[in-house]
């Protein structure tokens, strides 16, 4: 079997992305190229996404960054194997500039195309960075999605929980929003929760107790306004008090949720070999206290916690070209060229659908 090369193409939501990703025959990986380009200066003013902006923006950029990926592997076009894009959940408008850069380089080199979900790439990048072996568990935490996944194969995944209303990145970037901390939330809470005392607000944990593995945090953004309301005026102690009370919550409540995750792993397949492996995926990923928490909750379960790298946690082409080349390493067919992009896409196709289930405009 020769190495597979992959140009990767992703534009689900803000970042403009191209990649050129290796598979070699015994399945490690190689990233030969990899252009990332973020919108965030255009979307801050307006604190959140504006998905005409996004469309408009990887309309100007997607060209230059494919050629560059090339050329930062040393490629042409006709050197690679495949092309692979985004093809959904995400924000229509970006998903087509995409996938139809994507068609069009298709058919002119006589390439075949893989229409890939971006929640497969970010459930597959593990295996690129770490070698993971099938099956184990992701947790999926961002704008869009905050999921427990079960990845028993490529292509193969069930869904065993996921948010009944607002994502967890979501609930970040509305409580920065109630603080008068900037966009994008994550950061700004978190940063703004390292002077803070996170015993001070004793906020909820919704869902904490259920056998069900679902979450939510609506609840909780509602007492993050409600502490805030109480308190007009806001002194800067008080932002940082309710940031850190409210990651804290958030902490506390990943534990539990994922806890449980970890324990139905176990029953479900008693004769596991070695440890097993819980990954967290999507922009959420790079907040170090919840890091700390889930990797202080896999020592204390016998899981190894699996964190890439945060360029590839975030929206990127990489794990949108691996996933390609996984899908052609297990012999899966090639997409048509008039596939179509899916603003919804789910992994798990079979599970109850959910609000937050492979959610329209997903930033991951």
């Amino acid at each position: 079997m020769e190495p597979l090369r992959i140009l990767g193409i992703e534009t689900s939501c803000d970042e403009t992305a191209a990649a050129v990703v290796l598979r070699h025959p015994d399945g490690r990986g190689e990233i030969l190229g990899d252009v990332v380009l973020s919108q965030l200066d255009e979307h801050s003013p307006y604190g959140g996404v504006v998905p005409e902006i996004a469309a408009r923006a990887h309309v100007d950029a997607l060209d230059g960054l494919i050629r560059e990926a090339l050329a930062r592997a040393d490629l042409p076009l006709s050197g690679v194997d495949a092309i692979a894009a985004t093809s959904g959940p995400g924000l229509i408008g970006g998903l087509i500039v995409g996938l139809m850069t994507g068609k069009a380089m298709a058919r002119a080199a006589g390439k075949p195309l893989y229409a890939v979900n971006h929640l497969e790439g970010h459930a597959l990048t593990a295996r690129l960075t770490d070698g993971l072996t099938f099956p184990y568990l992701m947790l999926l935490v961002s704008g869009g999605h905050t999921q427990l996944v079960l990845v028993r194969g490529v292509g193969d995944y069930v869904r065993w929980g996921t948010t009944i209303d607002d994502a967890l990145g979501e609930a970040f970037d509305k409580t920065a929003k109630l603080l008068g901390l900037p966009y994008p939330g994550g950061p700004a809470v978190e940063a703004a929760a390292l002077s803070g005392d996170p015993k001070r607000f004793a906020f909820p944990r919704p869902m904490v107790g259920e056998t069900r593995l679902d979450f939510s945090f609506s609840g909780l953004k509602t007492a993050v306004r409600q502490a805030a309301e109480g308190l007009q005026p806001v002194s800067e102690q008080d932002v940082s008090d309710i940031a850190a009370s409210f990651q804290r919550a958030v902490s506390r409540t990943l534990e539990e949720r994922i806890g449980r995750g970890l324990q139905r792993f176990r029953d479900e397949f008693p004769a596991f070999e070695g440890r097993p492996a819980l990954v967290v995926a999507g922009g959420v990923a790079a907040n170090k206290a919840l890091r700390q928490t889930l990797l202080d909750l896999c020592a204390k379960n016998g899981f190894d916690f699996v964190a890439p790298p945060i360029r590839l946690c975030t929206d990127n082409a990489v794990m949108i070209a691996w996933a390609g080349l996984e899908r052609m390493a297990a012999g899966l067919p090639a997409d048509p060229l008039d596939v179509q992009p899916r603003s919804r896409w789910p992994l798990d196709a079979g599970a109850q659908a959910l609000v937050g289930y492979g959610k329209r405009g997903a930033k991951a």
